[in-house]
């Protein structure tokens, strides 16, 4: 298996090449050069299998020789052995043929774990292996962050540099990455918002100086090892709804498009998704883009769901890669005139396809409030902002088919928002109880390419 950049112009790489690499010397994002199929019956045969073997057999043909099956199979079972629930991500029934898929059950209470500690186990061996030494440094919007923290603290090949946009992200989301006490591990406080954060990180990617100076290297959602791991769960819950003889509709609260693109993946794979349902909050660039056909960026507003306060939506890129037939040079021009005019306009035929294959809702704020509100007066469930966003577009979106919506945070990392509209405070689980009370480490830094680099050289040094 190879991994073509989706600007058509990098070399391809191995799994383990694009896994380190992250973003490609062209701009461009990694994707397979085909998507591997799975058959009817492999499909039927993940009925009753942990989610661990599912997620083995579902990884398996994209990680090619990298790992061996026994390797694999042991990074596996590491990664989700800290998970607090024993079916890792459980589908729980929350009204007629609608389901919440609870993602939040990892050390960090978001859907962002089922990926940074599978691939917090996949550097370690590889680089292990190699006695090769990085930098990780990512973008995040509340949670990547504090998934990332938790998955590389302590690594002595790696360093890890997470960004989040200063005053943006909850109290609960900041102190999960300030408040770690290894040297390894650095939180900066960028004076902006989350798409200032994730240019900066391409630019850092593009500093090619820089990049290979400290060894540069991205676990946002940019990395093709952070989508494949979100795969798996589509297959388990479709798997457990019946699938392959049944299909299933997936409603997904995004903002940088890779969880939802994770359930394209799936369905490429031959896994039978009828529906792919976009959920957005006010920050609404996808849902125009559905409407429209122009993806153009309107500036982010702060938001009660600030992990999806996002106009740059990253992932979408790989998306379009496949709307164009893959022709590098077309997705190209796109992103730079995204880039220099804020905007670009899929061609007639591509945003047929898009409308193929997905559907969109947005929320708004008083929407969000009240899909908390209701959520726990009609069934029972205290949602968090962004899972709410996806219950409210889901509602809307109902059908004969099995609708499945992604929860993809614990509620007490927003618990302002919740008790606004429940009269609820969710509490922290246990061992996260001192969280309030444990120092916290923060570096204060610019909107600056430079200003970062230096940071990091200095920590680094």
């Amino acid at each position: 298996m190879k991994y073509i950049s989706t600007r058509g112009t990098a070399p391809a790489l191995s799994f383990e090449e694009a896994m380190l690499t992250g973003l490609a010397r062209d701009g461009g994002l990694y994707v397979p050069e085909s998507w591997p199929q799975m058959s009817t019956a492999e499909i039927a045969a993940l009925a009753g299998l942990s989610y661990e073997e599912v997620a083995y057999r579902v990884m398996r043909p994209f990680v090619g020789e990298t790992f061996t099956d026994d390797a694999f199979r042991g990074i596996i079972e590491r990664a989700y052995a800290v998970f607090g629930h024993a079916a890792r991500c459980p589908l729980v029934q929350i009204e007629p043929n609608h389901y919440l898929l609870e993602l939040f059950h990892g050390p960090t209470l978001a859907f962002k774990d089922v990926a940074m500690q599978l691939i917090g186990q996949m550097f370690q061996v590889s680089l292990s292996r190699s006695g090769r030494r990085v930098t990780i440094v990512g973008a995040t919007s509340g949670d990547t962050g504090s998934a990332a923290i938790e998955a590389f603290k302590g690594l002595d090949a790696v360093d890890v540099f997470i960004m989040y946009p200063h005053g943006r992200v909850s109290e609960v989301q900041r102190r999960q990455m300030t408040t770690p006490v290894e040297d390894n591990v650095h939180a900066l406080a960028v004076a902006g918002d989350f798409d200032d954060c994730q240019a900066r990180l391409k630019d850092m990617f593009n500093d090619f100086e820089f990049r290979d100076e400290v060894g540069l290297a991205g676990v946002n959602s940019i990395n093709w090892a952070r989508v494949l791991a979100q795969v798996v769960y589509y297959f388990t819950s479709a798997v457990s709804l019946g699938a392959p003889h049944r299909p299933v509709c997936f409603t997904v609260p995004t903002g940088n498009f890779g969880d939802i693109f994770a359930a394209y993946v799936a369905k490429r794979m031959g896994l039978p998704i009828e529906r792919l349902v976009i959920a957005t909050n006010q920050n609404d660039i996808l849902h125009r883009t559905l409407q429209t056909g122009a993806h153009e960026k309107a500036g982010v507003r702060p938001s009660i769901s600030p992990s999806m306060d996002i106009q740059v939506s990253s992932n979408f890129e790989r998306l379009v890669f496949d709307l164009y037939d893959r022709e590098g040079g077309a997705v190209a021009q796109l992103m730079d005139a995204l880039k220099t005019d804020g905007r670009f306009d899929l061609s007639q035929g591509a945003l047929a396809r898009l409308r193929d294959e997905f559907d969109s809702g947005r929320v708004s704020e008083e929407e969000c409030s009240a899909a908390i509100r209701d959520g726990f007066a009609s069934f029972g469930e205290v949602l968090c902002p962004h899972s709410a966003t996806g219950v409210k577009v889901a509602q809307d979106h109902l059908g004969a088919v099995p609708m499945i919506t992604l929860a993809t945070a614990h509620p007490a990392k927003f618990p302002a928002a919740v008790k606004d509209a429940t009269g609820i405070h969710p509490d922290l689980p246990q061992r996260m109880a001192d969280l309030f009370d444990r120092d916290e480490r923060v570096t204060p830094v610019d909107n600056d390419l430079a200003a970062i680099e230096a940071v990091i050289r200095k920590a680094r040094a």
